[in-house]
């Protein structure tokens, strides 16, 4: 055994000169050598990572010792370095800056991981050593922490199919195998289609309506494609939404949201309809394999949520409630149709258009009002004085350090005592090797290996509208409501004190961390902290302020429907029982028909380009609703004191994000509450109460 880590460790060594996944990073704060690192260096990192990880497995399994905590699962917590070293830069960067060379090794390493998690997983010996232990837990003296990872490690082995026997075995690897690289597709296919789509204009007749900022931005955007003297409109968020929302050419609004929401369902080499319908069919075949009795019962089982059952009960509540507030808003954009001589129905592509014009007669209140306010240098440094006064922590940029982009920023980020808490990443702006929406990710997580803090090195990435000539980049309200959602997710991991590599979250409270986070981004107060005129400096007017809260309640039914519907549609697929051979599009049309849809609403994401429902959140699109009824409850905590309570932060920091994935999540809530959620203040503040 000694022979084989000998060996591993060599050639890691010789590659070292000429690979840097190999050597021991000689950057600030340890971060990713971004501008040393080639696509060539990935296969063999990973190739010897799991070569490693495989010889440190095998020494655990050697051992003549019993099984114990200390000789089992604690250097199974501590293999894989090098292995997790390299996925997670490799990861990263096929999600916000990938390539064709990328998204090939993609295909190629996606069967290998795979792969080699199931031999682990299903690892006979290994899996006897770690039952072992579980068995014996209550002789260990195990702390909380520990007695929590032990327990949920068993659970994890045996969920992923270590009680099978021979045939079973191979058939669950094959399922595997096939899902792994049948994710990755689905993935790349809805990058490759929000790509292909270009929305060319040459008449400027047809750019009516359209503010003075989105048509700067939709000429910079043509000429950086070669296409000067036009306008360019792609499916990408910020360059869809304003279009959808201020164009009067009716026919090219539903030419842009068509091409959206047709995105992996077009019949070309791009097309998701088997992919999905193959990942549905296999999840299915695999739950049955395993003895559930469908792909979310395995998901739900280390939720809060627990059961279907209890999901279904919350989402269709909601929607009941929320239905008839976004049919009134329907009739009442219908109305402004008629008034202004339309004789259509209102449609999908229509709603924007016409929330818009609503938005401006109820509230006085226009998008392009705001924006001016919503600098996104702004917003940023309004995000970070929240988590200043929160928790006393800073935020200095790094200017010479490895970016993962040009375009990316970095931050140490300081406790108040100027000791160290980890390097921030923000990368801010669209482009084609990124894909769709917002996220927050890592680089490295927070752990202790052998007595040695590893600092978090986090990533948030977004798509937000881009400077134009001289223009900052100006953000939406939505758009601000974002960067403080992800925020929320960085403070998390952040703030993370994990002591060992291995967690487990329930992911129901994900994202409260996040979702938090956005309620102080329009509070008064808050807003006067960042809210300033980009050319100005003047800070948003009160009279601005008071538009902002009293239109609160504006288009919530539409908000609330299309996330409902999305989150139904994603229970729908993974609460089939096998065999399932499923039509995609006639399944989905079905299950909009069963909840009672309205035809002017589509849900927020349909089934070819749904990239939750496949990457992590498939069962689980819920959980930001589930989580929702947790924000809105503990921000009412914060609310009852001062939305800055220190007492209050150290409590939520304390007893929520930095013990995420340690403990059970209905006892971190606990803590920090003192009793169980309740759902009364996210109804009323939806306006659905």
């Amino acid at each position: 055994m000694a022979a084989t880590l000998a060996v591993v460790s060599c050639n890691n060594e010789k590659q070292s000169q000429v690979n840097p996944f190999f050597a021991e990073w000689q950057t600030p704060f340890g971060v990713p050598p971004f501008d040393q690192i080639e696509n060539e260096h990935y296969v063999p990192a990973i190739d010897s990572g799991i070569a490693l990880a495989r010889a440190e497995m095998a020494a655990i399994t050697a051992s003549t010792e019993a099984p114990t905590f200390a000789n089992t699962i604690k250097p199974y917590d501590r293999a894989g370095q090098l292995l997790n070293k390299a996925a997670y830069v490799f990861y990263s960067q096929t999600s916000a800056n990938t390539n064709d060379t990328l998204e090939n090794l993609q295909m190629e390493i996606a069967p290998k991981i795979s792969a080699f998690g199931d031999e682990v997983l299903l690892n006979a010996e290994l899996f006897g050593r770690i039952k072992t232990v579980y068995e014996n837990r209550e002789a260990e003296q195990l702390n909380a922490a520990e007695l929590f990872l032990l327990e949920n490690l068993y659970k994890s082995f045996v969920r992923n199919g270590a009680l099978l026997q021979g045939a079973d075995q191979e058939k669950l690897k094959k399922l595997n195998q096939e899902l792994s690289v049948l994710t990755v597709r689905f993935s790349q296919n809805v990058l490759a289609e929000t790509n292909g789509f270009k929305l060319v204009i040459d008449n400027d007749a047809d750019l009516k309506g359209l503010p003075e900022s989105v048509v700067a931005t939709a000429s910079e955007m043509a000429v950086a494609d070669s296409l000067e003297g036009k306008w360019l409109f792609t499916t990408q968020k910020p360059s869809m939404l304003p279009f959808l929302q201020y164009a009067d050419n009716r026919d090219l609004r539903k030419k842009l949201y068509d091409a959206y929401l047709n995105r992996g369902n077009n019949g070309n080499e791009y097309d998701n309809n088997k992919v999905l319908a193959d990942i549905v069919r296999l999840r299915a075949d695999r739950a049955q394999l395993l003895g559930y009795a469908t792909h979310a019962d395995i998901v739900l089982e280390t939720r809060m949520a627990k059961t279907p059952d209890n999901v279904l009960n919350l989402l269709n509540d909601l929607l009941d409630r929320a239905l008839p507030v976004a049919k009134r808003e329907r009739d009442e954009m219908q109305k402004i149709v008629e008034a202004e001589g339309g004789t259509f129905k209102l449609e999908p592509h229509d709603w924007w258009y016409y929330a818009e014009k609503l938005r401006k007669a109820k509230y006085d209140l226009d998008d392009t009002e705001l924006r001016p306010y919503f600098s996104l240098d702004n917003t940023r440094d309004g995000v970070f004085d929240v988590a200043n006064k929160l928790y006393g922590i800073t935020f200095t940029r790094i200017e010479n350090i490895p970016l993962p982009h040009p375009d990316a920023q970095a931050f140490e980020v300081r406790e108040a005592d100027g000791s160290h808490v980890g390097v921030l990443y923000m990368d801010f702006y669209p482009r084609e090797s990124k894909r769709q929406g917002a996220w927050c990710g890592g680089y490295r997580d927070h752990k202790v290996i052998d007595g040695k803090e590893i600092t978090p090195v986090v990533t948030i990435v977004g798509n937000f509208t881009p400077p134009t000539g001289d223009k900052p980049a100006l953000l939406s309200m939505d758009d601000v409501l974002t960067l403080f959602h992800e925020f929320g997710h960085g403070l998390q991991a952040l703030f993370s004190n994990n002591t060992y590599v291995t967690t487990t979250t329930a992911w129901d409270i994900v994202e409260l961390p996040s979702q938090i986070m956005e309620h102080w981004a329009t509070e008064p107060e808050v807003l006067a902290m960042y809210a300033k005129h980009y050319e100005t400096g003047e800070v948003i007017p009160q009279e601005l302020v008071e538009k902002i809260r009293n239109s609160s309640y504006f288009n919530t039914g539409f908000d609330n429907v299309e996330i409902m519907a999305a989150s139904l549609l994603d229970m729908a697929y993974y609460s089939l029982e096998a065999p399932v051979n499923v039509d995609v599009q006639k399944f989905e049309k079905e299950t909009m028909q069963k909840i009672g849809m309205i035809p002017e609403i589509e849900p927020r994401y349909r089934s070819t380009y749904f990239l939750h429902m496949i990457d992590g959140y498939d069962a689980g699109y819920y959980v930001y609703t589930w989580a929702a009824v947790l924000d809105h409850d503990a921000f009412d905590a914060f609310s009852e004191k001062g939305i800055f309570d220190q007492a209050t932060a150290t409590s939520f920091r304390k007893n929520i994000l930095e013990v995420m994935g340690t403990m059970e999540a209905e006892q971190m809530y606990l803590n920090f509450r003192g009793r169980e959620p309740k759902i009364e203040p996210l109804l009323r503040n939806r306006g659905l109460n």
